[in-house]
């Protein structure tokens, strides 16, 4: 859903029915979205999986389409030295 600021104020209590029917409710200034409302989280603990499904749904993460490998990691010796020195250069 989707309401102006000026909508939003005049119909807070059905934005707030829409929230509690677990839907997302955005707010828009001059048609560019500046808020949104989400249903609060349940007390309950989300597990991992189903974290990782709803942020995927939301778009906030993208899954690969091949598995994680990391590679080696060579260590040289003066790398944390020049890394500070070129931070606070």
């Amino acid at each position: 859903m989707k309401y102006s600021v000026y909508e939003a104020k005049a119909r807070l209590s059905e934005a707030l029915r829409n929230v509690k029917r677990r839907r997302r409710v955005f707010i828009t200034e001059r048609g560019v979205p500046v808020a949104e409302i989400i249903p609060c989280a349940d007390d309950r603990p989300e597990a991992l999986s189903d974290r990782i499904l709803r942020l995927t749904k939301l778009g906030m993460i993208v899954s690969r389409k091949e598995p994680f490998h990391a590679g080696p990691v060579s260590v040289r010796p003066g790398a944390v030295a020049r890394f500070l020195r070129e931070d606070r250069g």
